[in-house]
């Protein structure tokens, strides 16, 4: 049986891998002392006695616990920005390709892509690898998310606020400075898309869109198509040639679920790339067990739910 340690299990993230673990037989999830959860000699302790060990913190408190189980066997998959285009730490988004979960299954680091970027980078690296894509391709992306993604903080000013403003999708990462943006490179080979985060009033649930025009693109729709339908077979991440509802499509369609859906509505001229997920599902905590499923050497779908 393997040890699992949750190291920032009060957060979002934390409470639902928490909850997606805790039936499990195989694992044994440590209950640590609140009153010493902050506590670094303690925290050094418990990183170093877990056979795995969630980061699910600040950036900077992620870096700081993978240097107190350095020399460590333990096996740390970080779900903060810290380490994902860094050398060394497999990238967490096992469908990208057979390298991708082989990285996997064989690091002891595993960095959980952010969620507008694995949502993105599902729908361009693809089309990148094939060809489909330039290399100096320029693009957009517009990712909607439910309010959950913000954290704490953030639920509760959506849940208690009286402000009409909050009634209302509302636009950040004005700066075009988004955290995800080093990542979404890194990981398609492009330059970082114009990006539009987006956060409305729903608990969870998430849409990433890319769009394009015929001529940014060699071949048309069908072509996009064949290469998404070859590589997302699922269980967790599928195609469907159509995703929506009466011509419709919800950003919370996924909502409370560990997979991903990937679509493409339009025409040969124009065209709208759609992944459709759960903020934090594989957005997330679901991301995250299903890389420990793979470090342990399970079927990578185990305790998710699809």
């Amino acid at each position: 049986m393997k040890t699992v340690f949750i190291d920032g299990s009060a957060g979002t993230t934390g409470l639902r891998i928490h909850e997606r673990l805790q039936a499990r037989k195989d694992i044994r999830l440590m209950a640590p002392d609140e009153a010493r959860r902050k506590d670094p000699a303690y925290r050094r302790e418990m990183l170093r006695e877990a056979d795995i060990a969630f980061l699910c913190l600040p950036d900077d408190a992620a870096r700081d616990a993978v240097a107190m189980a350095e020399g460590a066997d333990t096996v740390l998959i970080d779900t903060s920005t810290a380490h994902r285009t860094a050398a060394g730490w497999a990238y967490g988004f096992p469908e990208l390709s057979p390298e991708h979960e082989a990285a996997i299954r064989a690091s002891g680091r595993i960095a959980v892509p952010g969620c507008h970027a694995g949502g993105y980078i599902a729908l361009v690296r693809p089309l990148a690898d094939a060809g489909i894509l330039p290399a100096d391709a320029r693009l957009s992306c517009f990712s909607l998310t439910g309010y959950s993604g913000g954290g704490k903080k953030m639920i509760a000013d959506y849940e208690t606020t009286k402000d009409p403003l909050y009634g209302a999708p509302r636009v950040y990462g004005l700066s075009q400075t988004h955290k995800h943006l080093p990542e979404m490179a890194a990981e398609t080979g492009l330059c970082p898309p114009v990006f539009c985060p987006t956060v409305a009033d729903f608990y969870s649930g998430m849409q990433v869109t890319v769009p394009l025009f015929g001529d940014q693109i060699k071949g048309g729709i069908s072509d996009v198509e064949a290469v998404y339908e070859a590589l997302y077979r699922g269980p967790v991440v599928r195609f469907e040639k159509d995703f929506s509802q009466s011509g419709l499509m919800s950003a919370a369609a996924m909502s409370g679920k560990d997979g991903m859906i990937v679509t493409v509505h339009g025409s040969d001229e124009r065209m709208t790339l759609v992944a459709v997920f759960d903020n934090l599902g594989k957005g997330a905590s679901g991301a995250a067990v299903e890389c420990m499923n793979l470090a342990l050497g399970e079927d990578k779908t185990k305790g998710l739910e699809l």
